[in-house]
């Protein structure tokens, strides 16, 4: 099964800016996960949310479970917190010298009712695995990670070495020309976006592209492979967004679902 891979420009993943998306992806981007109120309002202007704006956003953001609030300080939610980790794992994948080998998992449980089945095939999905045929899913071994412990109850793990030459395997599993065409599109509009929310717009989507990275090994690439030059974009935004909110780990705009 192929992942899914935005297109082009708002098929790429370039949505309006909210005033809780805004909010989301600063908080999403910020370690620890929590911004005073003078901060929020300072860092929101440039993308043309005002103060009422604002405070009316994040008292539904509260309401909802998306924040919490001590004081004049707004923080993360803990159902948030997972999405910032996989966020993080997006931008900065661990990875290590791949060996030829390739992580399989096969689906063991049986009876399970469409939503638990959906949920299942999202979390692999999520874990960068991709389903060769129903129930069994692969990738190349080269994730420096081991998988959740939960999984076992559902599914046993192998290393596999498969006849099928490496490139194929993975061409056949992965969209890998239309990441490819996607991540150059997002590149060419930074490029050319000059204004605050049209860049804030557009790294929201490139987070979101990000997460649909496969992260395979260098030889199982096309050439000119664009995943490095996108994450090095990411990185200078990160560092100029930084000094302009004065918050010391500022790592971008949000991903999915923001």
């Amino acid at each position: 099964m192929r992942m899914n891979v935005d297109e082009r420009s708002g098929e790429a993943g370039l949505r309006p800016l909210s005033a809780r998306s805004v909010v989301l992806s600063l908080l999403l981007g910020t370690h620890p996960p929590q911004l005073a109120v003078k901060d929020l309002v300072r860092a929101v202007e440039p993308f043309g949310v005002g103060g009422s704006t604002l405070r009316a956003a994040l008292s539904r953001m509260v309401a909802a479970g998306d924040l919490r609030r001590t004081d004049a300080v707004y923080r993360l939610s803990d159902r948030l917190l997972a999405r910032q980790r996989r966020q993080d794992e997006a931008v900065h994948p661990r990875t290590r010298a791949w060996d030829g080998d390739w992580e399989m998992l096969v689906i063991t449980a049986t009876g399970r009712e469409p939503a638990e089945r959906a949920e299942l095939r999202a979390r692999l999905t999520a874990l960068r695995l991709a389903e060769l045929r129903e129930g069994v899913w692969l990738r190349p071994a080269n994730l420096n990670r081991t998988l959740p412990a939960d999984l076992e109850s559902v599914a046993q793990s192998y290393t596999a070495r498969p006849d099928r030459p490496a490139p194929e395997l993975a061409a056949s599993l992965w969209p890998l020309d239309a990441w490819s065409a996607t991540a150059r599109f997002l590149l060419t509009h930074l490029a050319e976006a000059d204004r605050p929310a049209d860049r804030f717009t557009t790294f929201a989507a490139v987070v979101r592209h990000l997460l649909a990275d496969p992260v395979l090994p260098p030889e199982l690439l096309p050439a000119d492979w664009p995943g490095e030059p996108l994450r090095t974009a990411y990185a200078e935004y990160q560092r100029e967004i930084t000094g302009s909110l004065g918050t010391v780990g500022f790592d971008g705009p949000a991903g999915p679902g923001d």
